[in-house]
């Protein structure tokens, strides 16, 4: 079994948990063990995110998995103004900062600030390594994290709904944009706080989460049959 996989990640699984998945469903088809199957992603999902992710599976998709890591991603997202959480998502501690609430005028001024090249501090707590270490593995061993500013590119950036304190968006992003930094920037701008309650991947350049198949094995099993 060789080719793309679109797979649509639920949340609580990290990509990992969906690589090995679907690996073990790989080598149960082809009488192998797992660890002699290629199965590879192309760029993770936050655990608590959902959405597309692009497995390849096989020797000669998986050599080719740099065609896919640089590519433009689109997220739909949920923002909670007046909370921060120190990961930036829910899965850190929460903390409220009641304020007043922005107007939505307010709120619109401060998301055109993001619009096209901005420069960007990734959250401590991500996977980009610092002295050969991951970032969130220092974080969480209470380690200083110094991450450099790196410009990205958000091409769009909508409000689809705002009912405080929830704002829905919906982001068309360079490969590198951090959605848990933007939203904490945006608020910033706004003299407030938020985090990222939830995050749904639905594109990655040309390749549709609507084209994805759900983590089961039926259906994993199915789409790799007909590879």
């Amino acid at each position: 079994m060789q080719g793309i996989l679109l797979v649509d990640k639920p949340a609580g699984w990290t990509s990992f948990d969906v690589v090995n998945y679907v690996r073990r469903i790989v080598a149960k088809a082809e009488g192998k063990k797992p660890k002699n199957c290629k199965v590879g992603h192309t760029g993770t999902l936050d655990p608590f995110a959902t959405g597309l992710l692009i497995l390849l599976v096989g020797k000669e998709y998986t050599r080719r998995a740099g065609e896919f890591s640089k590519l433009d991603k689109v997220y739909e997202m949920t923002m909670q103004l007046g909370s921060k959480s120190t990961t930036g998502d829910p899965e850190g501690e929460i903390a409220e900062l009641p304020g007043q609430p922005p107007s939505l005028e307010a709120l619109q001024a401060a998301v055109d600030q993001f619009k096209g090249e901005i420069q960007q501090v990734p959250p401590m707590y991500s996977a980009i390594k610092i002295d050969g270490q991951r970032a969130y593995k220092l974080a969480r061993e209470g380690k200083e994290v110094i991450i450099a500013a790196r410009p990205v590119t958000v091409h769009r950036l909508e409000i689809i709904e705002y009912a405080y304190p929830e704002v829905k968006l919906i982001a068309d992003v360079s490969s590198g944009t951090y959605i848990r930094t933007l939203v904490e920037d945006i608020a910033l701008s706004l003299g407030t706080v938020a985090y990222t309650t939830q995050l749904r991947r639905t594109r990655i350049a040309d390749f549709n989460v609507a084209n994805a198949v759900l983590a089961q094995a039926d259906d994993v099993l199915d789409h790799l049959h007909q590879m």
